[in-house]
């Protein structure tokens, strides 16, 4: 079953103009985010082929001037996943289309193989997406940027499931869901999953995505997956495993260090 992974990546962040082009520093040096969400894209196992998504000329030129296959897409996209169905349009015959979202370098390669595994095992799901559960360590930075008025990561709340995955996506929030009222200490094991922004998409739902109106849910949390919730399409969730690996998405300027920090503390174990 043939895969296509897709980084759109988009210039005009309205949180963090310019976000692709921002430069990590790791112990292997400084890379740009979308650099370093390409090598993470590299990195997965069974995918046949790999490409930067976007309408950005400056990005456009930074990914081909290290390698990257680039796709050009209209300015007109409102998400990643509108995106990534202009890709799939351009380069039909794949049968999974992954979206690995450019501002999730940390992404583990295991984190996407097992969501292809996951959405191959479930034929009654449109998409598939990872789940996270979080410990006390995660948890509490996500409380930390909610009381500071921050946007931090995504967590989700899931159903019975299908076969091979956690569960069926019931709702997913900017806010931390479930509500729990007890304090935990790093290492606790919680009740939260932190959703990993990445995606699996059967073709004919992706093409879809587009026609659909933009919904209350979507418009409110500004989260693209609700759309296919709003639609009423089974959305996979599949629980990850961290391997003592720490995950977060750039979404502030406030998480350059933060992810500098977790690469540091990567390299290092």
């Amino acid at each position: 079953m043939s895969v296509l992974i897709a980084i759109p990546a988009r210039f005009a962040s309205t949180r963090y103009p310019g976000k692709p082009l921002v430069m990590l520093r790791g112990p292997d040096g400084e890379k740009t985010l979308i650099r370093r969400s390409w090598d993470a894209a590299m990195a997965v196992q069974g995918v046949d082929r790999v490409v930067v998504a976007t309408d950005d000329l400056r990005i456009a030129d930074h990914a081909a001037g290290f390698g990257a296959d680039v796709v050009m897409t209209s300015s007109d996209c409102q998400n990643g996943t509108e995106r990534c169905a202009e890709v799939a349009a351009k380069l039909p015959g794949f049968e999974i289309v992954v979206n690995l979202q450019g501002d999730a370098p940390l992404t583990p390669a295991w984190f996407v193989e097992e969501l292809i595994i996951g959405l191959r095992a479930d034929p009654g799901a449109d998409i598939a997406t990872p789940v996270l559960r979080c410990d006390g360590r995660a948890l509490n930075g996500f409380l930390a940027d909610r009381r500071a008025g921050r946007v931090g990561g995504t967590t989700a709340v899931f159903g019975a499931g299908g076969f091979g995955t956690i569960g069926r996506g019931l709702y997913f929030s900017k806010e931390v869901i479930p509500f729990t009222a007890r304090v935990y200490g790093d290492a606790d094991i919680t009740p939260v999953f932190h959703h990993v922004g990445v995606y699996a998409y059967r073709p004919a739902a992706l093409a879809a995505y587009p026609g659909w109106a933009v919904g209350p849910l979507e418009t409110l949390e500004g989260l693209e997956q609700l759309r296919f919730l709003e639609n009423g399409r089974a959305v996979a969730c599949v629980e990850v495993e961290a391997r003592g690996r720490q995950f977060w998405e750039l979404n502030n300027p406030e998480d350059v260090p933060r992810i500098e920090a977790m690469m540091q503390e990567m390299w290092s174990a």
